[in-house]
């Protein structure tokens, strides 16, 4: 642990007040809280505010979000447009067993907006619309199986989350990989979901050709974000495009976090059409949200009203409630394709004064990312895959450090070196951070 200095003596001190609320969280809540990614050694820095780009802890200390609420807040924190417009729907109710027109006028942007998308249904979490696309997918083709990516994260749906950290031990063979169930799921679940390695294009389209009869659909992630966002490799995603459609089976994409890439969606940057599409984070406002959308033939296996047919049963109290769907729709709204140009010039400029900051330094130390995403990987060894960031992981025990050195000099960041942009920032804030990297690696003695 560091020793308290600069933005972090307050928090680090015996009367710190983070440090009493997460006392007071370990008595009523496992482990201090009620979601895992959020952990931080030796406790979280509880949050009291924020305001555009910065967030204020309850010591009374201002930082700069490179987290977003992983990546929700585009807008960054109280956006004035957004706060209006919540504000005068809540007076007008928060929630009701009929429907609204904001969660329409929503839709129609989402199926204006991205090209795959003939219809959307709205649920409360990208885990939720993941399972609806698998559920979907599996009601279309009448198949059981999916295959999905190892190490990638898609949620907490059972299927989705087979393979979600493996060890080493449990790999098997690198071109087709053991199927390993999730604590807490049902042993069986992993003999309905294919393994797949991440870029290597060859095992993949062996292991959709041995399974094609039963596979309903492939899920994937266009940046995985779990693999620290390795990019794919030219042809990969094309690739798998191809031989799914070939063979009948659905391409679902996951983009809960990678919808942030551009105006039209990251399947759009990456050049592949799927036919189905979770998405979440942004398109709620900084409510909990989650959508799945797809072409009309797929979506229309939720359509109660197909005379004489079964449909995907899909019910839920808070599913479009006024309140999400008005921050969304506004939110959204703002984000013009100017805004999102914009941001992602930012994300270019950022990743830029990284690698330069890197090899000025002769870091071991590698960016990746796109659009307004960048992950700092603290190893200078090829990034393919899960496997070799696992592998190259385990050379640098440093990012808890790294973390809480950035911490030190205004800086919010995860201990897992993912970062993101909101469009309240400039320059300034990006050179901040570049300036807080480089004293933290130097800190650090890397």
């Amino acid at each position: 642990m560091v020793q308290p200095s600069g933005f972090t003596t307050a928090y680090r001190s015996e009367s710190s007040r983070s440090k009493q609320l997460y006392d007071r969280a370990t008595q009523v809540m496992p482990g201090g809280n009620s979601r895992h990614s959020i952990v931080f050694a030796p406790y979280p820095i509880y949050v009291h505010s924020g305001q555009g780009c910065r967030v204020t802890d309850v010591e009374g200390q201002e930082r700069i979000d490179f987290i977003n609420n992983a990546t929700v807040a585009i807008l960054g924190h109280a956006n004035p447009q957004v706060m209006e417009a919540v504000a005068k729907q809540f007076a007008r109710g928060a929630s009701f067993a009929m429907p609204t027109e904001a969660e329409v006028d929503l839709a129609s942007l989402l199926v204006e907006r991205i090209d795959c998308l003939d219809k959307v249904r709205f649920c409360n979490s990208g885990s939720e619309a993941v399972m609806l696309c698998v559920k979907a997918a599996r009601a279309f083709t009448g198949r059981p199986k999916i295959a999905k990516i190892e190490g990638a994260y898609h949620g907490s749906y059972d299927y989705a989350q087979v393979s979600l950290a493996p060890t080493p031990e449990q790999w098997g063979d690198p071109w087709a990989p053991t199927s390993v169930a999730g604590t807490g799921s049902a042993p069986g679940v992993k003999d309905d979901v294919v393994v797949m390695p991440w870029n290597n294009t060859e095992a993949c389209v062996a292991l959709i050709e041995k399974h094609k009869e039963h596979l309903a659909a492939v899920l994937l992630d266009p940046l995985p974000s779990a693999l620290g966002m390795i990019a794919p490799r030219p042809g990969f995603l094309e690739t798998i495009r191809k031989v799914t459609r070939e063979y009948g089976i659905l391409l679902i994409a996951d983009e809960v976090i990678s919808l942030r890439l551009s105006y039209k969606g990251g399947s759009y940057e990456f050049g592949i059409k799927p036919d189905l599409v979770a998405m979440g984070k942004i398109i709620g406002g900084g409510f909990p949200v989650g959508s799945v959308g797809g072409s009309d033939e797929v979506m229309e296996v939720f359509d109660h009203t197909r005379p004489g047919k079964q449909w995907v049963q899909h019910a839920g109290t808070f599913n479009a409630n006024p309140m999400t769907m008005t921050a969304g729709l506004a939110t959204m709204r703002l984000m013009t394709p100017e805004a999102f140009d914009r941001l992602n010039r930012m994300g270019d400029y950022i990743r830029d004064r990284i690698g330069d900051l890197i090899a000025r330094k002769e870091f071991p130390a590698q960016v990746t990312g796109k659009g307004s995403l960048f992950w700092v990987h603290l190893t200078n060894k090829e990034l393919v895959d899960y496997r070799s960031f696992v592998n190259a992981s385990h050379d640098w025990p440093l990012s808890d450090s790294l973390a809480h050195q950035m911490l030190d000099r205004g800086i919010v960041c995860i201990n897992r070196d993912f970062g993101c942009l909101s469009t309240p920032m400039e320059k300034e804030e990006l050179d901040a951070y570049v300036d807080a990297l480089d004293a933290s690696l130097e800190k650090l003695r890397l």
